[in-house]
């Protein structure tokens, strides 16, 4: 659902093509409407509240206020989901601001509903590729890690499916919530993190989760005790925080390399995510183009993240730097190379940056 959200605005902001009768041409709205005709093909906010000419940016500005909002949701879900829990943070949901989009009269409360849908979005996802980390042994975490962000690149290609079919822009903001609703659902039936259960003293909890995952898994019921965490903290201490990464060297000097890491692939990755729609040639097929772009990226990952993580995010950036540089390609062409190459950045940097970090609570 986060995928599908991240997504919509490509296809329900995209602009048909049109034209404007210029004769009694007027400024005013009211006077837009009568004036200019829309091709048939589709509708999107565009069509319906004419977002063209002087007010065409309102369509960058609602996919500014829905990143403004994953800003937020990556600084405050994460607190949160180390105080409450990763289930409860996670389960949240944003089902009732992904219905605001089917139901904004104007353009001003879909923008703002594409901000509070950023926030909840952004924090599910972080909590998520956690929660999913903290199932399993970190034998599985590259694994785990490359499958989460694969389902990312295969649900572009079932988005851009879903647009080519649905072509009322409200009904296919109502199709890409529907999933929202079964993962719901089905997510009361995940267990709480063992590790964050752990950490917070909670052992017959996470022994009991630890059970559930052996027999899940068909072993025989294990004789299972943990031993007390000697970094538990007790009820008179302060849980560690932001300010940790900055008092330590070390820490400190990771936190300014992988932010300016983490700022190079968000920046690639989205402007040519995002861009999608504005290359030549079929609006659904380059959205499908893009996300399938990324699924080869994935296999080279869980390969080379074992030999040499660090190395490989370099080499991968550096691919896209120098694809970018090229001249020969087309832009279509440059465009899927680049998306193909920062997918295998992003997906080692989500794991890396994950290892780079001890674990307070667990030392």
């Amino acid at each position: 659902m986060g995928l599908f959200m991240s997504m919509l605005i490509v296809l329900v902001g995209a602009v048909p093509e049109y034209h404007i009768d210029q004769e009694g041409f007027g400024t005013s709205r009211a006077e837009l409407a009568k004036r200019i005709h829309f091709a048939d093909n589709f509708t999107s906010i565009v069509t319906e509240w004419y977002l063209i000419e002087q007010e065409a940016y309102k369509v960058s500005l609602a996919s500014s206020l829905f990143f403004a909002g994953l800003l937020i949701g990556n600084i405050t879900f994460g607190p949160l989901s180390d105080k409450l829990g990763r289930k409860p943070v996670y389960i949240s949901g944003n089902i009732i601001f992904g219905i605001a989009h089917l139901k904004s009269p104007n353009y001003d409360i879909f923008a703002v509903s594409r901000f509070f849908v950023g926030i909840v979005n952004g924090g599910m996802a972080l909590v998520s590729f956690v929660l999913t980390q903290e199932y399993v042994g970190k034998s599985f975490w590259s694994f785990t890690g490359s499958l989460t962000n694969l389902t990312f690149a295969v649900g572009i290609a079932v988005y851009a499916l879903l647009g080519y079919w649905v072509r009322q822009w409200r009904y296919l903001a109502l199709v890409s919530n529907s999933p929202g609703v079964i993962f719901l659902l089905l997510s009361f039936m995940l267990p709480e993190s063992p590790r964050w259960l752990y950490s917070q003293g909670k052992m017959a909890e996470a022994e009991d989760v630890l059970q559930y995952i052996a027999l899940g898994n068909g072993k025989e019921r294990l004789n299972l005790k943990l031993k007390p965490s000697a970094g538990t903290l007790r009820k008179d201490e302060l849980a560690p925080g932001i300010l940790n990464l900055i008092k330590h060297p070390v820490l400190r000097w990771r936190t300014i390399v992988l932010m300016y890491i983490w700022y190079v692939c968000s920046f690639v990755y989205y402007g040519l995510t995002l861009n999608a729609g504005e290359l030549k040639g079929n609006l659904y097929l380059n959205v499908a183009l893009s996300g399938l772009a990324e699924v080869p990226a994935f296999p080279l990952c869980m390969f080379f993240i074992e030999k040499s993580c660090k190395k490989t995010v370099y080499l991968c950036l550096q691919l896209v730097f120098s694809f970018l540089k090229g001249l020969l390609l087309s832009p279509t062409l440059l465009a899927l190379c680049g998306k193909m190459m920062v997918s295998a950045a992003f997906n080692i940097v989500y794991i890396y940056t994950s290892e780079l970090y001890p674990t307070i609570n667990l030392r």
